[in-house]
């Protein structure tokens, strides 16, 4: 039997875990701002068989990410903080324990709109197509609720 488990100790405030670094999110640019990651599980030294990588991002207050999109699926749980997502045509406010899904194709954005940091968990494919950048502003339109699930 191979056993290949694990697990990462989480180091508490601000929200990091142990002997996982902290990247930038993407090359510094003007279409994102005051954006970090850490790749939890899934990517690295090829020690995890999983088809998929879980990572945790974070958004600094007034920061944003890119505007795009991609040909694969996201699946996103939001740990802490307040922030707006675009998801294609509309946006939403979303807070902990608020659960994204972002369609293959769709555009998309997360914005922090709160005090403190927007944290969120992000699950996506393993092998994965490289992130069309939307240039431009995006006309999203408000949903009159505040809650994603309400559609």
């Amino acid at each position: 039997m191979d056993d290949r488990s694990k697990l990462l100790k989480f180091a508490g405030p601000p929200f990091r875990w142990d002997a996982v670094p902290v990247r930038e999110y993407k090359t510094a640019d003007a279409r994102h701002k005051d954006v970090t990651r850490q790749t939890l599980l899934g990517e690295g030294t090829g020690e995890e068989p999983f088809n998929f990588v879980t990572r945790y991002f974070e958004i600094q207050p007034g920061g944003y990410s890119s505007l795009e999109r991609h040909q694969h699926p996201h699946a996103v749980v939001v740990l802490r903080g307040r922030g707006r997502v675009i998801l294609g045509e509309r946006t939403f406010d979303i807070a902990p324990y608020d659960c994204v899904y972002v369609s293959p194709g769709v555009t998309h954005q997360f914005r922090a709109t709160g005090g403190e940091p927007l944290g969120f968990l992000c699950m996506v494919d393993r092998v994965r197509d490289r992130p069309e950048v939307v240039n431009g502003p995006q006309k999203a339109k408000s949903r009159d609720s505040n809650r994603l699930g309400s559609h």
